[in-house]
């Protein structure tokens, strides 16, 4: 099949973050310190990138702010004419840093924020956050840069839904995600304490739709469904393999961030082969383009070019096959897996992610 140029790069920098959150998606067996690809190897994998055709750098984690290098790897990425973001906690982020970052290239900055308040931020967070959060936004609009903010949605952030939305405007936001959590990595091992409740979710809709009209255009908002609770899951990027390609801080190649929780997936590394090579030949990449890989009801289906039959990852999660039909599809003959997990007994308590091992 024809396969285009990709035009984004996630660059997964490290694992290491100061923040604990049960709904990350990194993996639960973090890549260590002492793993991570070298200054020189990531001026590599920007360049082999650039050459490739990609045209935005996502520098991100763990947290991106723990590399010594970051100043380094920006510069490279903006100097080959690439739209360089941020992705960050905010922690370490002074003004004395974001001056060598913004001298370096970045172009933009996407801050996560746990809740609308310090005690449940930091709850959520797994330590003393919040406050400093605020004050790497003040950072970032004094040097008159784009922001993002990011927020994570589950049970125990959901009903502030509305003050999420009103801390971004005092923030100076120009973009806010309200994303309901995805359920790989730390917050698949959390995914009982996370759910939202049909209560929430029934609440939320409504305020996100009157603050979008409300804010046309001042402040964008995305607002990411909880697929679980929908007829129709999640498209998968595009499209397996199709706009960008994620770079995980050992140097494995991945076709979507949450690519490694399919064990069954060969995944390659860009120590051992070039990135276009793998972009363009390697099997992982290859698995799950185009349609040839569907079965029924997929197959059939009309939505296959909208959804491309859901989440690979979510269907080897949830079945052990990442080729079926993404169990959150009502047509799937999985679906009552996620009904069972729907019914289940919720709230236990987080499990905080742990710290990337040196």
């Amino acid at each position: 099949m024809d396969v285009s140029p990709p035009l984004g790069l996630l660059a997964e920098l490290t694992h290491r973050c100061p923040l604990h959150c049960p709904y990350c998606s990194n993996p639960l067996d973090l890549v260590r310190g002492k793993e991570e690809l070298g200054t020189g190897q990531w001026l590599g994998v920007l360049d082999q990138a650039r050459d490739l055709g990609v045209l935005q750098v996502h520098m991100s984690g763990g947290e991106p702010l723990a590399r010594h290098d970051l100043v380094e790897l920006v510069a490279r990425a903006s100097d080959l004419g690439c739209y360089v973001n941020l992705v960050t906690s905010g922690l370490g982020l002074t003004e004395p840093k974001l001056a060598r970052l913004a001298e370096a290239g970045i172009a933009h900055v996407q801050l996560s924020v746990q809740g609308a308040d310090t005690e449940l931020a930091d709850r959520i967070a797994g330590t003393t956050a919040h406050a400093r959060k605020l004050a790497a936004a003040d950072v970032v609009k004094r040097f008159d840069l784009p922001l993002t903010v990011n927020v994570v949605l589950h049970r125990a952030n959901h009903h502030q839904v509305g003050p999420l939305i009103e801390l971004a405007e005092r923030l100076g936001a120009d973009r806010l995600e309200l994303a309901n959590t995805q359920y790989y990595g730390w917050a698949l091992r959390n995914r009982a304490a996370l759910m939202p409740t049909p209560e929430q979710l029934a609440a939320a809709e409504p305020v996100v739709r009157a603050a979008k009209e409300r804010l046309r255009g001042r402040m964008e908002i995305v607002y990411v469904v909880s697929d679980y609770y929908e007829a129709h899951p999640k498209p998968c990027m595009y499209g397996w393999g199709a706009r960008q390609l994620t770079v995980a801080p050992n140097g494995d190649v991945l076709p979507c961030p949450a690519a490694s929780a399919i064990t069954t997936l060969a995944l390659d590394n860009v120590r051992d082969r070039p990135l276009a090579e793998i972009w363009y030949d390697s099997s992982s990449f290859n698995a799950f383009r185009g349609e040839d890989w569907m079965r029924a009801p997929c197959r059939e289906c009309p939505r296959r070019t909208i959804d491309f039959g859901g989440c690979r990852c979510q269907a080897f999660l949830l079945t052990g096959d990442a080729a079926a039909t993404d169990p959150v599809c009502s047509l799937s003959p999985d679906r009552q897996l996620v009904d069972a997990i729907l019914a289940a007994p919720a709230d236990p308590p987080f499990v905080m992610r742990a710290g990337a091992p040196r």
